[in-house]
């Protein structure tokens, strides 16, 4: 362990156990007591309040009161940083959870549990997939996988990833695709296969790459039967919502024209008009049609 990791380690020890002896510390970290000494030392030159006391209970300890460069960040920079990693750690475990353990011990303040993160409806199957594409994010490396794209087709796709975004309760993966030779919107749900390559890359995420660069968006109005009134609250921002007088409900909304937003609206069946643009509801005519076609 190299000496400034170790005298990180040892400052971190002594906040969370606030006394320890040389021999522990030993023992701990492989070196010699001498070597801890130093360590001490060392620490005490940077103006860090170690003591040491003999005796039965001895020990080296750590005034109770100190805060770890509390001269260099300010109480709200201390709270962002540990909102950050807390955000960090619901979300993907046992790394970034260790560093907000450590981080809250060094800033001296108990972790305020403000935000509960649950992806169980894709996380047990996508899991795997999310740790992939973070770790080549990170990394800088390609990755392959087949992809079912809206019209239907499957394709292997090698990819340089940019950026997992999330939109509208749906992952996507932002990258630059080898196959396409341009930048992509991925949606999770739609990856299969995946594998990290070994190649790296060198691209980043150009500025001008904004989603709403990638989406072509239509605005619908729609009337939508009292009856579907559960979801017209659950999927619709209030200010969408006009009641009408006969119960049922007027929605304006903007969504990305793609096959899942047709697909949204069949889902609500006999219970919703597209009063507007005319074109989707031709579309939506058309898709009914064929799916009737199954039944004669």
């Amino acid at each position: 362990m190299q000496v400034n990791n170790r005298l990180f380690e040892i400052l971190y020890i002594l906040l969370q156990k606030k006394k320890v002896t040389a021999k522990e510390l030993a023992e701990k970290f492989e070196v010699s007591t001498r070597t801890i000494y130093r360590d001490i030392e060392a620490l005490s030159s940077a103006n860090i309040p170690i003591y040491m006391s003999k005796g039965k209970d001895g020990g080296i300890g750590i005034l109770e009161e100190y805060v770890l460069n509390k001269s260099i960040l300010s109480e709200e920079e201390q709270n962002q940083i540990l909102f950050a990693l807390q955000s960090l750690e619901k979300m993907n475990g046992k790394t970034e959870k260790d560093v907000l353990e450590k981080m809250s011990t060094i800033f001296n303040k108990k972790v305020n549990d403000w935000i509960k993160i649950d992806f169980s409806s894709w996380l047990p199957s996508k899991e795997n997939t999310f740790q992939i594409i973070k770790s080549a994010i990170l990394n800088k490396r390609l990755i392959e996988f087949t992809y079912y794209n809206s019209n239907g087709e499957i394709n292997l796709r090698v990819v340089e990833p940019l950026q997992i975004y999330f939109k509208d309760k749906s992952w996507y993966l932002i990258s630059y695709c080898r196959l396409k030779k341009d930048y992509r919107f991925f949606k999770l749900t739609r990856v299969k296969e995946i594998r990290l390559l070994e190649e790296h890359f060198e691209r980043e995420m150009p500025e001008d790459k904004r989603e709403e660069k990638e989406f072509k968006n239509i605005l619908l109005e729609l009337e939508i039967s009292k009856e579907m009134a559960f979801r017209v609250y659950d999927e619709f921002d209030i200010s969408q919502i006009t009641k009408k007088n006969d119960g049922n409900f007027l929605v304006k909304v903007e969504f990305p024209e793609n096959d899942w937003v047709y697909s949204f609206i069949l889902s609500f069946g006999e219970y919703i008009k597209i009063l507007s643009p005319k074109y989707a509801q031709n579309i939506i005519k058309d898709k009914l049609q064929k799916s009737l076609k199954n039944y004669l």
